[in-house]
C-alpha cells in the first residue's frame, strides 16, 4: 500500500518537472485559505472535488507525505514561499552612532568645544593685553598660546571616543538579541509526515503540501486544511477575537490557521499557506513590518496627543462609553471594571529604582554645575571690572568670551561627571551577560525582567512531572487478572484473552504520535517519544513481549471511529473502534480513582468478566492503589465497554453515558523517578528563604510520597497537603466565591496541592501575590509544560516552560524557558538574579563615590583658584572610566553560592542600603581630604611649582598632573573595594574568577601611564618622575587600607546614614497617572519614572532615556508578549500569535495610516475626537492622499482611533487598519467569515 502511493508520488514529480506547475496557484491557495466553513467545504468541492483532490493538485499523499527529495521542497518554496516572514533590517553602526550624538549633554560640550577652537586663533592686537586684565596676560611663550586650540579639539575627540563607544554597546547587544531570537525560533520544531516516515523538522522548512501532524498543545506554524482530526479544538482567539474553541471536522469547517492553538484533540493537515502568505503573515504585512524608523517617531508622537484628546474626551464622552467592542478575554464591561481595581503585576522595579535614582543624581549635578558657572563668571567679572577697575575694551571682547566659554566648559564637565549616564549601561550589561550565560545553565530567557525578578523570588510553585522528576516513566507494578504483581509480570501468567485485550487496548488507545523509539547509542535506554505516560504504556506492551506497531500497522489513525483525546477536565482517553460485526469496542485509559467509578465489571483470572461492586472498589483502592501510590506510582486504569450492533448506534455526543458500565482490565503503578540533583537544588531554596510548593495532577498519596523523597516535605514539619477539592472547599464561601481571607489561611503551610485542574494553579498563585499577610509581597515563579498553564505561567512573577516537554502555548506564556526542564535550573536562575541586583549595587557604590568626589572637587576647585582642577578632558576620561569600564568590570561579576544562603531583599529593598551608604561616604571623605591636601599644599609637599591661578593659556603644572593621576588610583583601588557590598573584609575573594574585571582595572592602569606621561597639552598633563607615580599610587592604594577601617566601624552606630535608591511604591503613584495606567496590564516601573522625569527635567537631559529606551526594547525584543514594538519579535510567525492577551500597543505606531500623510488638512473630521471606547466609526474623511498602493487592491476601512487597551485581541488587526487585500475581487470589502472580516465587525 505504501510502496504505490510513494512511487506515485515519484510520478507525479515527474510530471510536475515536465510542466513547471502544480495543480494550483498560490493566489488559489490564498483566497482559499480567507473562507470558513461551509463556504470553504463549497470552494474545495468545487475547485478540486475534495481535499483528497486537494492533495493531489499539490501532487502530495495525504498518508505519505512529500517524498522530501531536497529539489521538491526547493520547488515548492520558490512556487509558494518560505514558512518565515522576513525579519526588519538592523539598525547599522553608522545609525547607532548618529543615535548616541543625540545626547543633550554632549552636543552642549561639541558647541562649547567648537567656541573655544574658533576663539583660540584670535589674537588680540600687540601691545594692548595689558589693558585685558591680569588673568589674560602672563602668557610666556608664543608657541604655547599657539596651543590653545588644542582643549577644544582634545573635548571632541574624547566626545567622538564616548560616542563610539556607546554606538558599540548598543550594536553589539541588538546583535546578541538576534541572535537569542533565532536560538529561540530554531528550537521550534513542527512533527510532519515525509516519505511516510514521521519526522520533526523546524517549523522554517515547512513547505506547502507537507503533510503535518497536529495535536493538543500545538502552535500551529502554517495555514492548512484537516485530512483526518480527532475531537480537534481550536483557539482562534488570536486571529478572530472569538474566545470560544472552535470545533474543526472534515464535514463542518476543515481550515486550519496559523497562528492558532490546539486545545484538545489530534488530527492531520495538509499545509497550504506558509510564512507571508498564510493568515498570520497577511495580518504581518499589513502591519507594515518594514516601516522606516523616522515615520515611526511622528506616527508616537501623533498617537501621543490622540491618546491625550481622547483622554479628555472621555468624560463628555459617556454616551459613545456604552457601545463597547466585545473584548474577546474580558466579555463585558464590567469585567473591564474589575480588572482595573485588581492589583497589577508589577514589572522592571529594577529599573524603575534605577531611573528614580539617575533622575534625582541628575538634578543635583545640573543644580551644582549652574552653581560653578554662576560663581567663576561672577568672581571673574569682579576681579577685572571691579578689583582691577577695567573699563570693558572692544579688543578684549574676544578674550573675556574666551573666559566665559573656558567657564561654561567646566560648568558642563562638572554636569557630565555628575550625571551617571552609566547607570542604565550597568543594568542593560548586567543582564545582558547574564542572559548570556543563563543560556549555559540551560535556562533561555525571553523577556529580561525576568531575569532579576528571579532574584526577588520568595516561592516556587513547581509541576511534578518532568520537573522535579525525570520524566522518564516506566511501568513497575501491576495488577492484572486479580493478582497484584510488585514487579511486571510475565505474558504466560495473564490470560491470552485478557493479554490480546490489553496488548490491543493499549496500542490503539494511545496516540499515535507517542513512540518508543530503539536508543541512540548500543547500551542506552529506549527514547521515548511524545507523552509519557503513554510510553510507559506503549514499553510494558515490549515487557510482556508483544509489538504494539504491528497492531498499529493493521489499524492505521484513519481507520479509528472516534476518539476522545485526554483533557484536564475528563482526565482519560478512549478510543472506539468499529468491529467486522457491526459492533463498537472501546478502550478507555485514565487516573484510577476516576475510571474505577466508571467500572461495573473486571477481567477475573481466566479471562471472563465478573462484577465490579462499590464494595470491591474500596477493597481495590485500599489494597492496590494506595500502596502503590504511597511508594510514588502514579495509577492508570486499563479499561473497555462493547456496544453491541443490535442496540445500534450510540449517542457519542452523550460522554456521561458512553464512559460507564466499563470492564477493568488492569491497573498499572508507573514510576517516574526523581532527578537525582533535586532534593539537593529545593535544599538551597529552602536555604535561601524561598518556598518550595508541588502542584500536580497525580493522586494526593502518590504526591505526597515523591514531595518526601525531594525534601519539599521535612519530617516534624507543620505543612499541608491538599488535593484540588478540598483546597476548593477551603477557599471558596457559601456562594462558591473565592475569598482571600480564605486563601490566606491556606497557602503559608500548603506544601503540596494534587488533583489540581489548572484553574486551581492559577488561583493558588493569583492568591499568593495577592496576599497582603506578609510585611513583603510574595514573588512567584510557577514552571508549566501544559497548554492548561498558560494562565498561571502569565500570572506568575516568573514563568517557567519547560523547553522539551513544553507546549508552544506554554512556552509562549512564560518568561524563561527550561531547556533541560530541569528543578536545578531554576535555583541557578535565582542565583543569577540576586547577582544581577549585587552587580548593580557594585557599580552604584563605586559610581557614587566618584561622581560625589569629582563634582566636589570641581565645584571647590572652581570657586577658590577659579579654575577646576581637574580639565574638561581628564573629566571625560575619569568618566569614560567610571561609566563605561566599571560597569562592564563590576556588573560581570560571577554569581557565586555565598548568594543563595540569604534571604531573597524583597521589592521595597533599597538599591543603596546603609552600609553602602557608609562606605560611600567614607571613601568620598578620604578621597576629599587627600586631593584638597595635594591641591593646596601639594607644591610643598612635592617642592614642585604651583599650579593655582594660572593665566589662561598657561602650559600644563606638575601640580595639577600630580591632583589628576592620584584622583584616577584612588578610583581605580576603590574599584576593588566595590566588588564587596555587605561589608565583608576580603575585598579580593575570587577576584582572578573574573578575567573582564582584572583587565579593565590593569587596562584602565596602563592607559593612565600613557596619558600622563605622554598626554601632553591635550589632557594639561606633565610627565612625572618616578618617585611622584610611587607616591600617586601609595595614596590611591590606601584607599584599600581605610575600606578596612571603614568595615570595622558597626553600620548600626552610624544613625545619620539614610538609604537611598527606593522603588516607587503603588501607593505612592498619583491618582492621574494611575488612571492613564488603568489600561495596561502591568505597571512598568522604568517607564513611569522616565515619565515623570522628562516632564520635570529630562526633556533636556535625555541620555539616560535613550539608554533606557535601549533597554526597553532590548528587553522587549526578547519579550514577545510585549507586542511588536521591537522589529525582532516580528521574524517568526510563532512569535506573533501568543495566547489571547496580546500586546500591540507599542505597536499602533508603526503604522502610517493611510490617511495621515495630511492628517493636518482633514484633522477634525478623520480624528473623530471621540474616547478610546468609541466604537461608532464616522465615515472616513474623503482624504486626498494618494494610497501608498494601487488603489483597486486596496479598500481603505474609516479608521477608527486605536484603543489604548493593550488587552483587546483585536489590536492586533484594529492597528493594521484594514488594508484589506482583496487579491482578485478588487474593490469589495473583504468576505463576511473571513478573520479580517470578523474584526472589522467587532471594530
Amino acid at each position: 500500500m505504501a510502496n504505490n502511493s510513494y512511487s506515485g508520488v515519484k510520478n507525479s514529480l515527474v510530471e510536475a518537472n515536465h510542466d513547471g506547475e502544480f495543480g494550483c496557484t498560490l493566489k488559489e491557495l490564498r483566497s482559499l485559505m480567507e473562507l470558513r466553513g461551509a463556504e470553504a467545504i463549497g470552494k474545495i468541492g468545487e475547485s478540486y472535488g475534495d481535499t483528497q483532490g486537494l492533495c493531489s493538485r499539490l501532487k502530495t499523499s495525504p498518508i505519505d507525505g512529500l517524498s522530501g527529495q531536497p529539489a521538491d521542497i526547493e520547488k515548492r518554496k520558490t512556487a509558494f514561499g518560505k514558512n518565515l516572514i522576513p525579519p526588519k533590517k538592523p539598525k547599522t553602526f553608522l545609525q547607532l552612532v548618529w543615535e548616541a550624538l543625540q545626547d543633550v549633554t554632549l552636543i552642549i560640550l561639541e558647541v562649547a568645544a567648537v567656541i573655544s577652537l574658533a576663539l583660540s586663533f584670535y589674537r588680540p592686537p600687540e601691545g594692548k593685553k595689558d589693558h585685558c586684565g591680569k588673568a589674560a596676560g602672563g602668557v610666556e611663550d608664543e608657541n604655547e598660546s599657539e596651543a590653545g586650540w588644542i582643549e577644544g579639539a582634545a573635548i571632541l575627540l574624547s566626545v567622538i571616543c564616548v560616542v563610539l563607544v556607546t554606538a558599540f554597546n548598543d550594536w553589539s547587544k541588538d546583535k546578541q538579541f538576534r541572535g537569542l531570537q533565532n536560538r529561540i525560533e530554531q528550537e521550534q520544531k513542527f512533527t510532519v509526515v515525509r516519505g511516510g516516515q514521521v519526522i520533526q523538522i523546524p517549523v522554517a522548512e515547512i513547505v506547502v503540501g507537507d503533510v503535518a501532524q497536529v495535536k493538543y498543545g500545538d502552535l500551529l506554524p502554517a495555514d492548512g486544511v484537516l485530512i483526518q482530526g480527532n475531537d480537534l479544538k481550536i483557539d482562534e482567539s488570536s486571529l478572530t477575537g472569538e474566545s470560544d474553541h472552535v470545533k474543526k471536522t472534515q464535514e463542518k469547517d476543515p481550515m486550519l490557521l496559523s497562528g492558532t492553538h490546539v486545545m484538545e484533540g489530534s488530527g492531520k493537515m495538509v499545509v497550504t499557506a506558509v510564512g507571508v502568505n498564510s493568515q498570520t503573515g497577511i495580518i504581518f504585512t499589513l502591519l507594515g513590518s518594514g516601516e522606516d524608523e523616522d515615520e515611526d517617531e511622528e506616527e508616537k508622537k501623533k498617537e501621543k496627543e490622540e491618546k491625550k484628546k481622547q483622554r479628555k474626551t472621555k468624560a463628555q464622552d459617556g454616551a459613545a462609553m456604552e457601545m463597547q467592542p466585545l473584548n474577546s478575554d474580558e466579555g463585558t464591561d464590567a469585567e473591564e471594571k474589575k480588572k482595573a481595581n485588581l492589583p497589577k503585576k508589577e514589572k522592571s522595579v529594577l529599573q524603575g529604582k534605577l531611573t528614580k535614582l539617575a533622575v534625582q543624581i541628575g538634578k543635583a549635578g545640573l543644580l551644582m554645575s549652574a552653581i560653578t558657572v554662576i560663581i567663576l563668571v561672577v568672581l571673574f567679572v569682579a576681579d577685572t571690572f571691579w578689583v582691577q577697575n577695567l573699563p570693558w575694551v572692544r579688543d578684549c571682547t574676544p578674550i573675556y568670551i574666551q573666559f566665559f566659554v573656558k567657564f561654561f566648559i567646566i560648568g558642563v564637565t562638572v554636569l557630565v561627571v555628575a550625571v551617571p549616564e552609566g547607570l542604565p549601561l550597568a543594568v542593560t550589561i548586567s543582564l545582558a551577560y547574564s542572559v548570556k550565560k543563563m543560556m549555559n545553565d540551560n535556562n533561555l530567557v525571553r523577556h529580561l525582567d525576568a531575569c532579576e525578578t528571579m532574584g526577588n523570588a520568595t516561592a516556587i510553585c513547581s509541576d511534578k512531572t518532568g520537573t522535579l522528576t525525570m520524566n522518564r516513566m516506566t511501568v513497575v507494578q501491576a495488577y492484572v487478572a486479580e493478582k497484584h504483581h510488585k514487579k511486571v509480570p510475565e505474558p504466560e501468567s495473564i490470560p491470552s484473552s485478557t493479554l490480546d485485550m490489553l496488548i490491543l487496548g493499549i496500542s490503539v488507545n494511545c496516540a499515535y504520535t507517542t513512540n518508543i523509539m530503539p536508543p541512540e547509542k548500543e547500551g542506552g535506554l529506549p527514547r521515548q517519544l511524545g507523552n509519557k505516560t503513554e510510553c510507559a504504556l506503549l514499553g510494558f506492551s515490549h515487557d510482556l513481549k508483544r509489538d504494539y506497531q504491528a497492531i498499529r500497522n493493521e489499524i492505521p489513525e484513519e481507520k479509528l471511529y472516534k476518539v476522545y483525546t485526554f483533557n484536564s477536565v475528563r482526565k482519560s482517553m478512549s478510543t472506539v473502534l468499529k468491529m467486522a460485526d457491526g459492533s463498537f469496542r472501546m478502550f478507555s485509559k485514565g487516573a484510577s480513582e476516576i475510571l474505577l467509578k466508571k467500572c461495573y465489571k473486571i477481567l477475573t483470572a481466566n479471562g471472563e468478566p465478573k462484577v465490579f461492586r462499590p464494595r470491591d472498589r474500596d477493597d481495590m483502592v485500599k489494597k492496590v492503589i494506595e500502596p502503590m501510590a504511597s511508594e510514588g506510582l502514579r495509577t492508570i486504569c486499563l479499561a473497555y465497554r462493547d456496544f453491541p450492533a443490535s442496540d445500534g448506534e450510540p449517542d457519542w455526543d452523550n460522554e456521561n453515558d458512553i464512559l460507564s458500565g466499563l470492564t477493568c482490565i488492569c491497573v498499572v503503578g508507573i514510576e517516574d523517578p526523581v532527578r537525582p540533583e533535586v532534593p539537593d537544588a529545593i535544599r538551597k531554596c529552602q536555604h535561601a528563604g524561598i518556598t518550595v510548593r508541588m502542584v500536580t495532577g497525580d493522586n494526593i498519596n502518590t504526591a505526597r510520597a515523591i514531595a518526601s523523597k525531594c525534601g519539599i516535605l521535612q519530617p516534624g514539619d507543620d505543612f499541608l497537603c491538599l488535593d484540588g477539592k478540598e483546597f476548593n472547599r477551603r477557599i471558596r464561601n457559601e456562594r462558591g466565591e473565592i475569598e482571600q481571607e480564605r486563601i490566606d489561611k491556606i497557602w503559608p503551610k500548603l506544601r503540596v496541592l494534587a488533583r489540581s485542574s489548572p484553574t486551581d494553579k492559577h488561583t493558588l498563585v493569583k492568591g499568593i501575590i495577592d496576599s497582603t499577610i506578609a510585611e513583603q509581597r510574595q514573588v512567584v515563579a510557577v514552571t508549566g509544560d501544559g497548554t492548561n498553564d498558560g494562565p498561571a505561567l502569565k500570572k506568575a512573577d516568573v514563568g517557567f516552560a519547560m523547553g522539551i516537554a513544553g507546549t508552544d502555548v506554554a512556552k509562549e506564556a512564560s518568561d524563561i524557558i527550561l531547556t533541560d526542564d530541569n528543578f536545578s535550573s531554576i535555583v541557578k536562575a535565582v542565583m543569577w538574579g540576586r547577582n544581577v541586583y549585587d552587580s548593580i549595587s557594585k557599580f552604584l557604590q563605586f559610581q557614587l563615590t566618584v561622581n560625589v568626589v569629582a563634582v566636589i572637587v570641581a565645584f571647590t576647585g572652581a570657586c577658590i583658584t577659579q579654575d577646576s582642577p581637574l580639565k574638561a578632558v581628564q573629566m571625560l576620561w575619569v568618566n569614560l572610566i567610571m561609566d563605561t569600564f566599571a560597569s562592564l568590570a563590576l556588573a560581570t561579576e560571577p554569581p557565586t553560592e555565598s548568594l543563595l544562603l540569604r534571604k531573597p531583599y524583597g521589592r521595597n529593598k533599597p538599591l543603596i542600603s546603609r552600609t553602602m551608604m557608609k562606605n560611600i561616604l567614607g571613601q568620598a571623605v578620604y578621597q576629599l581630604i587627600i586631593i584638597f591636601t595635594l591641591l593646596f599644599a601639594g607644591e610643598k609637599l612635592f617642592d614642585i611649582d604651583s599650579g593655582r591661578n594660572a593665566p589662561l593659556h598657561a602650559p600644563p603644572s606638575e601640580h595639577y598632573t600630580v591632583v589628576f593621576n592620584t584622583f584616577v588610583m584612588m578610583q581605580l583601588f576603590n574599584e576593588i573595594n566595590a566588588r564587596k557590598i555587605h561589608g565583608e573584609r576580603n575585598v579580593f575573594e575570587g577576584i582572578f574568577n573574573n578575567p573582564i574585571f582584572c583587565s579593565i582595572v590593569f587596562g584602565t592602569f596602563v592607559i593612565q601611564i600613557v596619558i600622563v606621561q605622554f598626554g601632553g597639552k591635550p589632557f594639561s598633563c606633565v610627565a612625572l618622575s618616578i618617585d611622584q607615580w610611587l607616591w600617586c599610587t601609595f595614596l590611591g592604594f590606601s584607599s584599600l587600607l581605610w575600606g578596612q577601617v571603614i568595615s570595622s566601624i558597626p553600620t548600626s552606630r552610624l544613625k545619620f546614614l539614610k538609604t537611598a535608591g527606593h522603588g516607587t511604591q503603588k501607593e505612592e503613584i498619583p491618582d492621574e497617572e494611575l488612571e492613564e495606567l488603568e489600561d495596561v496590564d502591568e505597571i512598568d516601573h522604568a517607564e513611569r519614572e522616565l515619565r515623570r522625569g522628562q516632564i520635570l527635567w529630562f526633556r533636556g537631559l535625555n541620555r539616560i532615556q535613550t539608554q533606557i529606551r535601549v533597554v526597553n526594547a532590548f528587553r522587549s525584543s526578547i519579550s514577545l508578549y510585549e507586542g511588536l514594538e521591537k522589529p525582532e519579535s516580528r521574524t517568526s510567525i510563532h512569535n506573533f500569535m501568543t495566547h489571547p492577551e496580546f500586546r500591540i500597543e507599542d505597536s499602533e505606531p508603526h503604522i502610517p495610516l493611510i490617511d495621515d500623510t495630511d492628517a493636518e488638512d482633514d484633522a477634525p473630521t478623520k480624528r473623530n475626537s471621540a474616547s478610546p471606547r468609541n466604537t461608532t466609526p464616522t465615515p472616513p474623511s474623503p482624504s486626498p492622499s494618494p494610497s501608498p498602493s494601487p488603489s483597486p487592491a486596496t479598500t481603505v476601512a474609516p479608521s477608527t482611533p486605536v484603543s489604548p487597551s493593550p488587552n483587546q485581541n483585536n489590536n492586533a488587526v484594529e492597528s493594521s487598519n484594514h488594508l484589506v487585500p482583496d487579491g482578485p475581487k478588487s474593490g469589495t470589502p473583504s468576505t463576511p467569515g473571513s478573520p479580517l472580516h470578523s474584526l472589522e465587525t467587532s471594530l
